[in-house]
């Protein structure tokens, strides 16, 4: 049997300081192309190492396809991208990773894939360890605690929900605010709302299309034009575009 990581013995047993993240709501902002407005975070953030590439929470295409597309995205950059599934060991991969990248789709499908795989105490070693992270959509998803704040639908069953554990907080990337008119559904603030009743003490910031949180050591500020908002204890709270909120860490 799978023993299931607990978020508190993660974060019991490593060292924040050499986190170096960059966790991006989405892979598009508005009407641009796919990952064309974070290509100038990426390339700072990874300044012109090999990036492994890992595509499981993809569904809807192969490993090596959506690698690809990650991979001809960036090729205007100085960043080099190799999906792990070209690897003959999806370990030593890891272990032998300059920079990795962990793409969007199913959040539930990804972090069970890295459970299923043995992998994700492996990435959290090194990533804790200071190897540069950036994930996007359900690849910040899992730099939480868990991924309970997330928005897609169950479609497979992980071993747990508990995640990689980068922050001591929850995030909810694509977070949107806007209610349509004639719809009855709830909003995302109440489904978060709902989180908040039964775990009143922990922080989960929503992130809108567009932004991302860097986090460097114990600094974190909020990239990009669009502010965030911040959950906990039944309150919300605004995060300027641009605001460093260390204090989050």
């Amino acid at each position: 049997m799978m023993t299931k990581i607990k978020p508190a013995e993660m974060n019991n047993n490593t060292n924040s300081s050499q986190l170096n993240l960059l966790l991006m709501s989405s892979s598009k902002a508005g009407d641009t192309g796919y990952l064309y407005h974070a290509k100038a975070w990426l390339s700072a953030h990874f300044q012109g190492k090999e990036v492994l590439f890992i595509p499981y929470a993809g569904v809807t295409m192969s490993h090596r396809e959506y690698s690809e597309k990650v991979r001809l995205a960036l090729a205007d950059t100085d960043i080099q991208v190799r999906g792990i599934e070209s690897y003959d060991n999806a370990k030593s991969a890891i272990e032998n990773a300059q920079a990795i990248a962990v793409g969007g789709g199913n959040t539930f499908v990804l972090l069970n894939a890295l459970y299923e795989k043995g992998l994700l105490e492996l990435l959290q070693q090194r990533v804790f360890a200071g190897v540069p992270y950036a994930g996007w959509s359900a690849g910040s998803n899992i730099a939480g605690l868990t991924i309970k704040t997330t928005n897609d639908m169950p479609i497979v069953e992980p071993p747990s929900f508990s995640a990689l554990g980068f922050l001591k907080m929850q995030l909810n990337p694509h977070y949107i605010d806007t209610h349509p008119p004639g719809f009855h559904g709830e909003t995302r603030a109440q489904r978060l709302a709902e989180f908040m009743v039964l775990n009143p003490e922990t922080t989960i910031i929503g992130l809108r299309e567009g932004t991302a949180l860097k986090v460097q050591g114990n600094a974190m500020s909020l990239l990009g034009s669009l502010d965030a908002v911040v959950f906990r204890n039944q309150k919300s709270e605004i995060i300027p575009a641009a605001a460093d909120r260390s204090d989050y860490l």
